[in-house]
C-alpha cells in the first residue's frame, strides 16, 4: 500500500508534497477546533459528548432516582463546557506541530493510513495540550459540587487501584476526553481530504491528495 502511494507522488516534488499536506494539516486541525471550540462543540455532538466517568455512570439511574437528575446534567454540561473552552488554546500548538514537522514525517503522513495525521498530531502535542488544558478544565469544574465531591473519594478508590489513575479527578478525564475529541475531529477532516481532494480550499492540497487518489 505505501509502494503504491509512493509511486503515485513520483510526479510530485518533495517541496510540493510537503507544501500540500503542511496546508492540509493547518485547514484540518483549525476546522477541528472551530468546530469543538464554541458552545455546543461538545455538548451538542454526539460524536465527542464527554459522558459522565465510568464510576459515576455506573451509578447514574440511581442518582436521578435519588433525586440528583439536576446535579449530574450539571456535571456533564460543565465537562463539555470545560472541553468546549479549552480547546481553542490548542490552536497554537497544533499549527506548530505542523510547523515542525521533517520532510520524513510528511512522507509517512502522506503514504500512511486513514488516521496518519490524527496519529501525528496526537504523538507531537498530546504531552502539552494536557497541560495546557488542564488548568482551564479544572478552573470550569471546580465550580460544580458534585465533581469535587467525585475528586474527593475517586482519588481514594484510585489509590486502592479501583479506578484507573487517569479518571481518579474529574479535570483529568475531561481533559483527556477534550483531547479525545479534538484529535477524532482532526481524523473526520483528514478522511475527507483523502476521498474528496477537490473539496480543499488550496489548489497545492487538491493536487498532493488528488494524486494519492488515483
Amino acid at each position: 500500500m505505501a509502494g503504491a502511494a509512493h509511486a503515485r507522488l513520483a510526479g510530485i516534488s518533495n517541496a510540493d508534497a510537503s507544501s500540500g499536506l503542511r496546508q492540509a494539516l493547518t485547514d484540518g486541525a483549525s476546522a477541528a477546533v472551530s468546530l469543538l471550540g464554541k458552545e455546543n462543540g461538545f455538548l451538542g455532538n454526539p460524536q465527542v459528548k464527554i459522558p459522565l466517568p465510568p464510576a459515576l455512570a455506573r451509578v447514574e439511574g440511581a442518582m436521578r432516582t435519588f433525586g440528583m437528575r439536576k446535579q449530574a446534567d450539571e456535571l456533564i454540561t460543565s465537562m463539555n463546557r470545560a472541553a468546549e473552552a479549552a480547546v481553542p488554546h490548542a490552536q497554537e500548538l497544533l499549527v506548530g506541530a505542523v510547523k515542525k514537522m521533517t520532510l520524513q514525517d510528511a512522507k509517512g503522513i502522506l503514504t500512511g493510513g486513514q488516521t496518519s495525521v490524527t496519529d501525528y498530531f496526537r504523538k507531537a502535542t498530546s504531552a502539552d495540550l494536557t497541560q495546557r488544558f488542564l488548568p482551564i478544565v479544572k478552573n470550569a469544574t471546580d465550580q460544580v459540587g458534585l465533581a469535587q465531591q467525585y475528586n474527593s473519594l475517586a482519588g481514594q478508590a484510585a489509590g486502592f487501584g479501583l479506578i484507573k489513575k487517569d479518571q481518579s479527578t474529574i479535570e483529568g478525564y475531561v481533559t483527556q476526553k477534550s483531547l479525545d475529541g479534538l484529535y477524532f475531529m482532526i481524523g473526520e477532516k483528514e478522511k475527507e481530504f483523502r476521498s474528496n481532494p477537490l473539496g480543499a480550499t488550496s489548489d497545492i492540497v487538491k493536487r498532493v491528495f488528488g494524486a494519492l487518489k488515483r
